[in-house]
């Protein structure tokens, strides 16, 4: 394996298109260590709704998972940090580190060098969104960054106030001041046919439902966590903790986090395509087949440059 052609394996996909398996197996071959690229991963607590799926790990080291508790606010600035602390670290110990995760934000922080900006909370206006109707919120970004209009998941509403924020300020990447570390990412990605990806989808949200998830969520809710923050983790938790308030039912609970789920799956691919139309060369591995003998062939064609 030649470090001088990449010094980071990515393994991107979509929900439940197997990423972890791969990265663990990849891991495993390259005397490696994955570095989780999850925005909800980082947070305790947060384990069947975030598909943590530690057991998976065996004895492959992880990084970035559970190293913050859920009342505490964590974002793509704070994961380019940490990513490069770790980074570092592996390197410095003769691993080979491997990027695993569907957060296409996340991702592109490290690999794209964002230099971010910190922005803070513009609390007063914050109070006035709350008054809004949420469609009136999403049309003062929309008028701010309409890029950032089609990226940020303007249904969360602590979403949408942050990308309104840093719209406001600027921007969230500008030419660089700091020296970020030089990345050069050998991107694989999972890909399924749509059909076959939902059933995945559906199949994989009946376990987490049968294996407690609502459980999970009464617990946080117990911790303190408030429904709001809840929401802000995105579907599993927003609509399990709807179910839990006694605003949905059961069934409505489940058909309605079912398809929201699919349609993230399609917010996911549009990213991956937009890293793609930006220059990045993802090596696509069929879900149905064996997709570490895929992810083998093209290491051996690096081997053999």
């Amino acid at each position: 394996m030649s470090q001088q052609q990449y010094n980071l394996i990515v393994v991107l996909g979509a929900t439940a298109s197997g990423k972890t398996r791969l990265g663990v197996d990849l891991a495993n071959q390259l005397n490696g260590e994955v570095i989780s690229g999850d925005s909800r991963q980082v947070y305790t607590g947060l384990d069947i709704g975030s598909g943590k799926d530690l057991a998976e790990y065996g004895d492959v080291p992880y990084h970035l998972i559970d190293i913050i508790e859920p009342g505490k606010e964590y974002n793509a600035f704070q994961f380019q940090r940490d990513f490069f602390r770790v980074f570092k670290d592996i390197n410095q110990r003769g691993k080979f580190p491997l990027l695993v995760g569907g957060t296409g934000l996340y991702i592109d922080a490290v690999t794209a060098g964002y230099e971010f900006v910190e922005v803070d909370k513009n609390i007063s206006q914050r109070e006035k969104f709350a008054d809004m109707a949420l469609e009136a919120v999403q049309q003062v970004l929309l008028s701010l960054d309409e890029a950032s209009y089609h990226k940020t998941d303007i249904t969360v509403r602590p979403r949408l106030y942050r990308a309104i924020e840093i719209a406001q300020h600027g921007t969230s990447s500008t030419t660089e001041k700091t020296p970020l570390p030089s990345i050069k990412p050998l991107y694989f990605g999972i890909k399924w046919d749509r059909k076959l990806l939902r059933q995945r989808i559906t199949l994989r949200l009946k376990e987490r439902l049968e294996h407690g998830m609502i459980a999970e969520v009464e617990g946080l809710l117990a911790q303190g966590v408030t429904h709001e923050k809840l929401e802000y983790f995105g579907l599993e938790y927003r609509f399990v903790s709807q179910y839990v308030a006694g605003k949905i039912s059961y069934q409505e609970m489940f058909d309605g986090l079912n398809v929201a789920i699919h349609k993230y799956a399609k917010r996911q691919d549009t990213w991956f395509r937009r890293m793609e139309r930006n220059g990045a060369k993802i090596h696509w591995l069929d879900g149905t087949k064996d997709i570490n003998q895929q992810a083998q062939q093209v290491l051996n064609q690096f081997e053999q440059i």
